[in-house]
């Protein structure tokens, strides 16, 4: 059987989380808990399909949803991954504080490349950013995650004027266009906040295939998936759109 010492060494990375394997065991007391000490290596990151990569997503989210996340060492994921780093998705999501995406996603260091702009919307930077981890890095996925009750959404139906953030909420603006819902179309109803935070995401995906032909390219070869998600954060749940 396997010592303290002999565990410490063991690589997360032996069975694939995706696969719903245990990478290490440590003792904690008398309850063996997960512990995820290694950065995803390029062979790892590369035998994952794109479909492989968003299962993976989906099921550190069912971990964080069960109060069963991964016992992170970040301090050895941070040696791993010093060398390189071969993360297998990007992440475009809000600046909400309430939706940290390594945390509800159960990721370590080195596991996803992560874009943070109010209301996750879509503009050349990021696209430039996302074409980098895609084509460049080789991440297999562009995950679009909106989330309930989003600050900029309401601000985008409310009409709010604030100094460059206006310039932000414009883009948002055509979601409230395009979504149909029937009820209060006002930003006190979280209701339809949340209807536009989802249409919101199905556009900034629309505008990715659009406006960068690296990544439509990328995606008609199979080689990426983009995808859309919704994160409530009410009762921490990431769905797919």
């Amino acid at each position: 059987m396997c010592t303290d010492n002999c565990l410490t060494d063991l690589s997360k990375r032996k069975l694939l989380k995706y696969s719903g394997g245990i990478a290490a065991l440590s003792i904690v007391g008398s309850t063996p808990s997960i512990t995820y000490a290694a950065s995803l290596s390029k062979e790892e990151r590369d035998n994952m399909s794109p479909n492989d990569v968003v299962n993976s997503l989906m099921d550190g989210n069912k971990r964080f949803l069960s109060n069963k996340t991964l016992n992170h060492d970040y301090r050895a994921q941070k040696q791993s991954s010093q060398y390189g780093q071969y993360p297998s998705a990007i992440i475009l999501s809000c600046i909400d504080s309430r939706a940290p995406a390594e945390i509800i996603l159960d990721s370590g260091i080195g596991e996803l490349f992560n874009s943070r702009v109010a209301g996750n919307i879509s503009n050349d930077d990021i696209l430039g950013s996302m074409e980098f981890a895609c084509a460049a890095a080789g991440a297999k996925v562009v995950f679009v995650m909106g989330h309930t009750k989003c600050g900029a959404v309401k601000g985008a139906i409310a009409n709010v004027e604030l100094g460059n953030l206006t310039g932000l909420l414009d883009k948002i603006k055509p979601a409230i266009k395009k979504t149909t819902f029937v009820g209060h179309r006002t930003s006190e109803n979280y209701n339809f906040v949340d209807a536009v935070a989802k249409t919101n995401v199905q556009l900034v995906i629309s505008d990715i295939r659009e406006n960068s032909a690296t990544l439509k390219k990328l995606e008609d070869e199979g080689k990426i998936k983009i995808v859309g998600a919704m994160y409530d954060i009410s009762n921490g749940k990431v769905s797919l759109i």
